[in-house]
């Protein structure tokens, strides 16, 4: 497991693929015409297409002290539902650039990035035989921008698993189907994100899998004084199986749903496989949440899917 230190380092990467800054910008706010994140938001990014706005913006709302949390209590419901009108709704976009200059901001989007990206990427890097820091970082960045299953399935179909090829020669590999794969993907905007993975590529020809100190990635560099505190292209690749659940009405039903009534029944959860969302389901994920230690809100989002497996 990387160590604190390289954990900021492997943060400090993303964040510069993300906003051009190693340590974030909490305010940014992003929004490219077809991107189907639709509107993104913080340090690393995270999107309204997705659903984890949302859960954000409700984490910030229900901290002690927030700032503009009465500001953007309004806009707790329509993020749940991804309504895209808040795409150009430039009120709420000045509330979040505000609310990035909030320390309870910067603090819950610390938080909230680590439980829902950082923690499910470690376990994932473990599952999938890595464990190097430059690994790890390159499972992690798949998580912020999406389409980590995708690519792990591809990688492992085409080179074999990092368990039988060694971890270096399997992370070198799927590095390169993800360059390909966001190079010649239906969505064009995806084309313009190949600099992630020629960043990787040139850590890789260096030999960097420790991530040591000091490092220049696009030309920013990180080094301990700049990770002690002293725009390029972002577009989202989260596929709809990878969008929040909740219950709502009518109730969201079909093969993602399936999944996760499966997930739950497989933990040892009863619940009926039917492939729409009611209030089972609902009362099933809260069930498998508490007994996970995660928050009882039914709302499956990274961290949820993560401990599920989806």
């Amino acid at each position: 497991m990387p160590s604190d230190l390289q954990k900021r380092t492997a943060q400090a990467i993303v964040n510069i693929f993300e906003t051009g800054s190693a340590l974030g910008k909490y305010g940014n706010v992003t929004l490219l015409p077809g991107d189907t994140g639709h509107l993104t938001y913080g340090r690393s990014q995270t999107t309204l297409g997705s659903g984890n706005l949302y859960l954000l913006i409700k984490a910030y709302c229900d901290a002690a002290g927030a700032q503009f949390a009465a500001a953007l209590n309004p806009y707790l419901q329509p993020l749940l539902a991804r309504d895209t009108t808040l795409d150009t709704d430039m009120t709420l976009r000045g509330l979040l650039r505000q609310a990035g200059d909030d320390p309870v901001m910067q603090s819950v989007q610390d938080q909230f990035f680590d439980q829902n990206y950082w923690t499910p990427s470690i376990t994932a890097a473990a599952n999938s035989g890595v464990s190097s820091a430059l690994g790890t970082n390159v499972v992690y960045d798949s998580h912020i921008q999406g389409a980590w299953l995708t690519i792990r399935n591809i990688t492992n179909s085409n080179h074999g698993q990092a368990g039988d090829i060694g971890e270096q020669p399997w992370i070198t590999a799927y590095v390169n189907e993800r360059r390909n794969w966001l190079a010649t993907n239906s969505n064009t905007l995806l084309h313009g994100t190949v600099y992630r993975m020629d960043a990787f590529l040139q850590l890789i020809n260096d030999g960097k899998w420790d991530l040591p100190l000091a490092l220049s990635v696009r030309g920013v560099l990180i080094d301990e004084d700049i990770l002690a505190g002293t725009a390029p292209v972002r577009v989202a690749a989260h596929g709809p199986d990878e969008a929040t659940l909740h219950l709502q009405s009518p109730p969201m039903q079909g093969d993602n749903v399936t999944a996760l009534q499966q997930a739950l029944a497989n933990a040892g959860i009863n619940v009926t496989v039917d492939g729409v969302f009611g209030p089972g389901t609902d009362a099933a994920v809260k069930q498998f949440q508490t007994q996970k230690g995660l928050t009882a809100d039914g709302i499956v989002g990274p961290a949820t899917r993560s401990a599920l497996g989806l």
